[in-house]
């Protein structure tokens, strides 16, 4: 537990007790930690007769995600809500006000954030955030105990698999005892978190193999081979029958980070002409901060794990990303 929580678990409460009608969201191309952490929140909010409605966001929630709850997000973006019926926004696990909606110019609604994400300024009424956690899972975990919320298989499988996505499966830097003791007490709760990550992992349409071979072999290296990018352009998704549900570039970046010497890996594709969106992981964040890199192209995110949007050719951003790397690495 973290002065974080010790501080803003009973501001928050105070706030949620006085709302009507909360909402959540999923930020776009959402990942188990955004989905499960405002599930889990949907769930124990409504477990306390609260009025909530979780919107999906910009993007579509990815279908092997079989999540408690999933099934009742409503399928709106936030410009497609009309904020009035709200007097409550709990923005979970979004680093930034883009991470909501883009673009996006002012938030109509009194709003928290609760997050994780280093890069995270505070654009909330109430912000609480701590980039000591691993996932936003974890945070909020700690964040209902707090508030003495009761924690039950639903949440505790939400809130598991966000956990569980964000380490890597515990292989990442961030994750360490503490993380392994909250995922236990949460395993206990949701014994059945195995069949979940089976779903997940394993509901892959054939063109999301397609996907990954076009962006493996695509792959250019700069400074060296310290930065190695893949990229996919529209055309070459449009031929292949590609959908966006295809599309995980965070787990090629990954992949690619495994080959010794690519201390910088980035994964990009044209979601449509003149949209690029980027996936960025490093190998030593404490050499190669991954948000800096995310930042400086408009993104955030974690320093081992970021990400970020362009809007420019697929050879633009190539080109964008190789000239502050440069800049920011001193490459």
């Amino acid at each position: 537990m973290t002065d974080t929580i010790k501080k803003y678990a009973s501001i928050i409460l105070d706030e949620i007790n006085k709302a009507n009608h909360i909402l959540l969201h999923c930020h776009p191309s959402p990942d188990p930690d955004s989905v499960g952490s405002a599930l889990a929140m949907k769930i124990a909010l409504e477990s306390i007769n609260k009025k909530v409605t979780l919107i999906k966001g910009d993007d579509s929630i990815p279908k092997e995600f079989d999540f408690p709850g999933v099934n009742t997000i409503l399928q709106k973006s936030y410009k497609e809500i009309n904020t009035a019926d709200f007097d409550l926004f709990i923005v979970l696990d979004s680093g930034s006000k883009s991470m909501i909606t883009s673009p996006i110019e002012s938030i109509d609604i009194r709003t928290i954030v609760i997050d994780h994400h280093k890069s995270n300024e505070g654009y909330g009424d109430i912000n609480c955030i701590d980039s000591t956690y691993p996932a936003t899972g974890q945070l909020l975990f700690d964040l209902l105990n707090e508030m003495n919320i009761k924690i039950n298989h639903d949440i505790a499988l939400n809130l598991f698999m966000g956990i569980f996505t964000d380490t890597g499966g515990f292989r990442y830097r961030n994750s360490g005892s503490e993380t392994l003791r909250v995922a236990f007490e949460l395993s206990k709760l949701a014994p059945d978190y195995i069949e979940t990550i089976f779903t997940m992992e394993n509901s892959k349409r054939k063109e999301s193999i397609v996907f990954e071979g076009l962006a493996l072999s695509s792959i250019k290296e700069f400074f060296d081979g310290k930065l190695a990018i893949a990229s996919v352009s529209f055309d070459e998704i449009i031929k292949n029958n590609i959908k966006e549900e295809d599309i995980l570039i965070g787990g090629i970046s990954n992949k690619i980070k495994s080959v010794k010497g690519f201390e910088i890996s980035v994964t990009m594709y044209e979601k449509e002409k003149g949209l690029v969106k980027i996936s960025i992981r490093t190998r030593d964040p404490s050499k190669y901060d991954a948000s800096k890199l995310a930042v400086s192209l408009g993104g955030g995110g974690h320093i081992g794990a970021a990400g970020a949007k362009l809007n420019m050719t697929i050879e633009q951003a190539i080109d964008k990303v190789v000239e502050k790397t440069k800049l920011i690495y001193n490459l």
